[in-house]
Formats: structure tokens, sequence, C-alpha cells
């Protein structure tokens, strides 16, 4: 199974369960991979009925296979471009004309290359927002109508530590991963009327697959020893069991709020 082994997926069935989250529908993006598969898994397991976006068919595909092998509720998935952000808002739509209002979103979708301030192009730049910050604000507005018909709502939207931590190889996803936190505030007024709840979990240095190919090596492991409080290598679960929390009841009166998950890193 993508980015959960077997231990790990024995591991999950002693962590907390949500009642309130059985039946409730969701819907993730960047879900067929690393934290984001973790997500969807998690919120499966609880009993939701989930539904993705994501541009990878392979892993996607392997991780609603496991999630039917466990028994679960099938999840809905659509390869997806997100940076098109209409075709996002007709994915959430259609989804939702299957599986009914969504009661819970999770703006996971990112992308973190690594790029310096001299080579930033105007076009590249606005790959960058594209990708890491207007589909979280897209996705909202198509949710919403339906959350209020629900009578309320949980959005999560996935933030990070590295802007925080003054990390200085991605100035682009820096200015778009630290707008998470205004798009968090500005909007929790707004949506609270209608008891709708939103929040942001960052997440510190999570080893997935992408993480340990690209960037963990002798140089930089050093870095998890030296900053973490923690002696252990962060999961994508990690992320998935804070989510699974703000999705549900246990969460009711959490709102506005950061939750980072870092190991103590920041």
């Amino acid at each position: 199974m993508p980015s959960i082994s077997t231990s790990q997926s024995t591991e999950l069935q002693n962590h907390a369960r949500y009642p309130g989250l059985h039946g409730r529908c969701a819907f993730v993006t960047g879900g067929g991979s690393g934290i984001g598969s973790a997500i969807v898994y998690e919120l499966a397991r609880q009993g939701a009925r989930v539904a993705f976006v994501d541009n990878a068919p392979e892993p996607s595909n392997a991780l609603v296979a496991a999630i039917e092998q466990e028994g679960w509720p099938k999840p809905w998935w659509r390869e997806c471009d997100v940076r098109d952000a209409e075709a996002l808002q007709r994915a959430i739509a259609d989804a939702s004309q299957e599986l009914g209002d969504f009661w819970i979103l999770v703006n996971n979708v990112a992308n973190d290359d690594r790029h310096t301030l001299e080579e930033v192009t105007p076009a590249y730049y606005d790959e960058r927002i594209a990708i890491n910050q207007r589909p979280a604000f897209f996705a909202i507005q198509s949710v919403v109508p339906g959350m209020k018909r629900l009578g309320g709502g949980s959005v999560i939207n996935l933030g990070s530590t590295g802007w925080q931590s003054k990390g200085d190889a991605f100035p682009c996803y820096s200015i778009a991963k630290s707008a998470v936190n205004g798009l968090t505030r500005g909007l929790a007024r707004t949506l609270g009327k209608d008891r709708i709840r939103i929040n942001t979990v960052s997440p510190g240095w999570v080893m997935t697959e992408r993480q340990i190919k690209l960037w963990l090596n002798a140089e930089t492991e050093p870095a998890l020893a030296q900053h973490q409080c923690l002696p252990d290598r962060m999961k994508p679960q990690d992320i998935a069991h804070m989510v699974a929390f703000l999705a549900s009841d246990a969460a009711s009166m959490c709102t506005a709020q950061e939750f980072t998950v870092d190991a103590g890193w920041n």
C-alpha cells in the first residue's frame, strides 16, 4: 500500500476512533500519495466516505484498492491538475453529486520543488502559487454551500513549518504556505457563523517517499537529531491523526488555529 506498510496499518488500529466521522463525506486534494494518502486512508478507516483528486493514477489506484481490501468504503477519485481551478471545482461538484455534501475538506495538495530567488520567472512564480496556494481557496468556495446545508463542517488546510524555520531553498513555496495561516484566520469568522470550522495543520519534516528519495541523505539527516525534540522520524500517519481529530466532533470548538506537528522542531 502506498506510504503505509502492513505493520503501520496494524499500528493504526490502536489509535483514536471518532464515531461521528462514520458516514460523513470528506474531500482531499492531493490524496494519492505521501501525506495525502495517509489522510485518505485514515478518514476511510474512520468510516468516512472519501473523495480525492491527484495527478498520479498508479499510486491513487493502489490506495483505493488497499482501502477496499480493508473493507472500508471505496474512495471516489479523479485525476486532476489542481492548477486548473475550474477542473478542481468540477471534480468536487461531481464527487458531491455521487457521495453527498462534504462535511470535511482537507486542502493537502502541494509541491515543494527547490528553487532560488534568481531563477524564478513570473511564469514559474504563478505556477507555484497555482499549485501551493490557489487550490485551497477555490476548494473552500466549492464545499461551503454543502456544509451550510449540513449545518456545519470542518476545513483543514495543510500549512508548513519550512517557512517558519527560515528554509531558504523554496521562496515561492514559503510565500504560498505562509499564506495558509492568513486564509485560515481570514475565513474563520465568516465560516464560523454557519458552524464551519477552519484550521491549519503545519507538518514538520515528514518522511514521505518523496522526501526520503530527494532530500534525506547523510548531509541532511543530522538535522533531525539537532532540531527535533523527539527522536523518531515523523510519518505521514502522524499528520493524518491530527487531521482526523480536527475533522471530528472532538474538535468542535477549535477554529482559526494552527496545529503544528513537527516533533518539537519549531
